[in-house]
């Protein structure tokens, strides 16, 4: 079953990246108490990832926060050596969480897998953006395709924001 608007997010344990190595971040501590914009992207480095989805968030950063928004987070199954380096060459390590569902625990709970195996991808997460307030899922956006971004893109929500 895929999460709904007005469902909660299950708990989950992150690896993220950060200055001082590798830390864990849980859902609890990510989510709990604050609005945060959550998306999603099929693999970090991917074109669509990298070109188009990721420097959305990052160039539209401020003009989200200034809406209400606590943090912003990118998810995917990636492992954290991966998204760190994705985050340092991005430009976005520190400006949001890249964080890394290795195992697809978090996003399979979501229902939101996708089997990218002919793409030589394997298990991903469906490209896909949300803003979740104390946890609860208040806006859901999935793209109908790994290779577009434009319903879960910056722009769109900052539409809903």
């Amino acid at each position: 079953m895929t999460i709904a608007v007005g469902d909660k997010l299950p708990s989950a344990t992150f690896k993220e990246k950060s200055a001082a190595g590798p830390v864990e971040v849980t859902t609890e501590e990510l989510f709990a108490g604050k609005k945060v914009v959550l998306f999603a992207v099929p693999g970090a480095f991917t074109p669509t990832c990298s070109l188009n989805h990721l420097p959305g968030y990052l160039e539209n950063r401020d003009a989200i926060l200034s809406r209400g928004v606590d943090d912003i987070a990118v998810v995917a199954v990636n492992d954290l050596h991966v998204m760190g380096a994705w985050a340092t060459a991005s430009g976005g390590m520190g400006k949001i969480h890249f964080l890394s569902d290795w195992d697809a625990a978090f996003t399979k709970a979501l229902g939101l897998d996708i089997d990218l195996s002919a793409g030589t991808l394997g298990v991903r997460s469906k490209r896909y953006s949300m803003l979740v307030e104390d946890g609860v899922v208040k806006t859901l956006n999935i793209e109908d395709s790994p290779g577009q971004a434009t319903v879960s893109a910056a722009a769109a929500m900052l539409d809903q924001l």
